[in-house]
């Protein structure tokens, strides 16, 4: 309305905002393309929507909120329909004794406040937030109104779910097939243009709730009516030929389907819990297996050393982390770059995740007791020059992998350790020999998964002095270089990270070290003695990939916090 639009411009005036001068140009615009003048002000850049909303909100006493980082409690969320929050754009953030906190973009709209008190019969009180962070936390926690999602739910209300009996051709072209079916595929086709490695579906007490996990970080999404829990559960397990009967136990199964022109492979887990089934879905990336070193986050210097060690005759190359860190990916690689008509390579895995072309791969199967160890003690038989070995997770299995070293086999395998050096005295604790540990082991790699700063929204970044402090900064080089960080864009999903790379610690064994492990020193001594003849610690990769701007120095601090410097 014009008069509402001359009363916001007068209090922009009152408060110094605009001056005369820009308001008569402002005039101007807005006449000539038809706009308000608050509009005009906006798109010429005089103001901003922050500075609008700010001084509405002081002049009607009212307090501006931030929503961008704000977490709603679940019991509020509930307060507030779906229906409610998206006709009226309003967001609930608190409530005490009788009283809602509501945050609205306009401080203006009264019609909304006593329209929200008459319906969710509690007082309303209003807050103040810029109305691109409601639309925002609108997509957050009711779902996104224009997506495929939300038009599925309105297309399943009040149709007659049935079990669905067959496998749909492509998750894209599902127009004939049963809603529920349409919505399960929709779920997976999502996930896999939001780049997730991972779909979980959680039943919750009065809601089921989905979330993806994009880039090593979980995000929820448009959640699903629980009423249609039991459906969407039959579906994937029917998908992934688990038994639809059996609820008590927990399942493992696959998915391989394809979606948007590619086929997509699903490893699914479902898991009993209190208010139902819960179903994680791991997306196997094949293309990670066509990956260089270099395209891993590795350093020309550290390919110079992987490529010398992956091409040794014969030893234990192991491979350090937490379940998650990318060492089944690093593996992969290193087998892909040496996998040639030569060379005979066998891997033994729980499970096999990746089907590699040239390679024999066996799957551990503990029901009819086809475990590490005796698959290992077979596949020696078949006379293979290089080994990959899962994870050495017992006695049994290490000392069949250090005897396969020693008599001229090449072999690959994980260990879970916090360090390099650590997995040293992780095998001596399960019981190998010192000595054979010195002598079969030719390198101990560790690594962890960092996010990538987002190319789009990346901008220069001052280090705190905390972090300065803690990775141990040389001001000296900061001056040569920039430090960037994500500001957030739609690109990146608004967290200003877009993809991961890795950080490592390669440690090489020599003489010296050797005789260290068979003296039996603390695994710290052997870290102090690497790092002198110069061995790179996770923090220190992590550092010179914030000086070469691929990460942002809070991401290299949270990863690493284990890490000794």
């Amino acid at each position: 309305m014009p008069a509402q639009d001359e009363y916001v411009v007068e209090i922009l005036r009152d408060f110094g905002l605009v001056n005369n001068d820009e308001l008569s140009k402002a005039r101007e615009s807005a006449k000539a393309e038809g706009i308000g003048v608050v509009e005009s002000l906006i798109k010429d850049g005089y103001i901003t929507e922050a500075d609008v909303t700010k001084c509405l909100a002081t002049q009607f006493g009212m307090d501006v909120v931030s929503l961008a980082d704000y977490a709603v409690p679940e019991d509020v969320l509930a307060m507030v329909p779906r229906e409610i929050a998206r006709r009226y754009k309003i967001i609930p953030c608190s409530k005490h004794d009788n009283v809602l906190t509501v945050a609205i973009g306009d401080p203006m709209d009264v019609e909304t406040i006593d329209s929200l008190r008459y319906l969710l019969k509690i007082n309303v009180e209003p807050v103040v937030a810029p109305k691109a962070e409601i639309e925002g936390a609108l997509k957050r926690y009711y779902g996104d109104a224009d997506g495929a999602v939300e038009s599925m739910l309105d297309e399943i209300s009040g149709v007659e779910l049935i079990k669905p009996t067959g496998l749909t051709e492509d998750l894209t072209e599902t127009e004939a097939d049963a809603p529920i079916i349409k919505l399960v595929g929709l779920l997976i086709m999502e996930a896999y243009r939001n780049r997730a490695s991972d779909i979980h579906i959680e039943p919750l007490e009065k809601r089921l709730r989905v979330r993806y996990r994009i880039d090593g970080v979980l995000h929820e999404v448009d959640n699903p009516p629980k009423r249609l829990q039991p459906a969407i559960i039959s579906r994937l397990k029917l998908m992934a030929n688990m038994s639809i009967a059996e609820k008590r136990i927990p399942q493992d199964g696959r998915i391989q389907i394809p979606v948007m022109g590619r086929v997509l492979d699903l490893r699914v887990s479902c898991l009993p819990t209190n208010h139902g089934e819960s179903i994680v879905m791991r997306i196997l990336d094949k293309t990670s297996l066509l990956l260089g070193l270099g395209d891993l986050g590795f350093f020309s210097d550290q390919q110079e050393v992987m490529n010398r060690v992956i091409s040794l005759p014969d030893g234990i190359f192991l491979v350090t982390g937490p379940t998650g860190s990318g060492k089944t990916t690093t593996l992969y690689a290193c087998l892909n770059s040496i996998n040639r008509p030569d060379r005979k390579i066998i891997t033994v895995e729980d499970p096999v995740e990746y089907q590699l072309s040239g390679i024999n791969q066996v799957q551990v199967n503990a029901e009819i007791d086809l475990t590490f160890a005796a698959a290992l003690r077979s596949i020696l038989r078949q006379a293979p020059n290089i080994i990959m070995i899962g994870e050495i997770r017992d006695l049994e299995t290490a000392n069949i992998a250090v005897q396969s070293s020693l008599t001229g086999h090449l072999v690959f395998s994980t260990l879970h350790t916090n360090d390099a050096p650590s997995a040293v005295t992780r095998l001596i604790d399960m019981g190998v020999k010192p000595f054979l540990v010195a002598s079969s082991c030719r390198a101990i790699m560790a690594q962890r998964l960092v996010r990538k700063v987002c190319q789009k929204c990346k901008e220069p970044h001052k280090p705190t002095a905390y972090e300065m402090q803690v990775l141990k900064l040389d001001p000296r080089e900061l001056e040569k270089t920039t430090i960037y960080r994500g500001r957030g864009c739609p690109e990146c999903g608004k967290t200003g990270y877009r993809g991961r790379t890795g950080v490592y610690e390669i440690f090489e064994l020599n003489e010296e070290i050797r005789q260290l492990i068979y003296e039996r020193v603390p695994s710290n001594v052997l870290r102090g003695r690497g790092r002198e003849m110069g061995m790179r610690t996770l923090r220190e990769d992590g550092v010179r990939k914030i000086m070469a701007g691929v990460t942002t120095a809070e991401e290299v601090i949270s990863i690493t916090q284990g890490d000794e410097n």
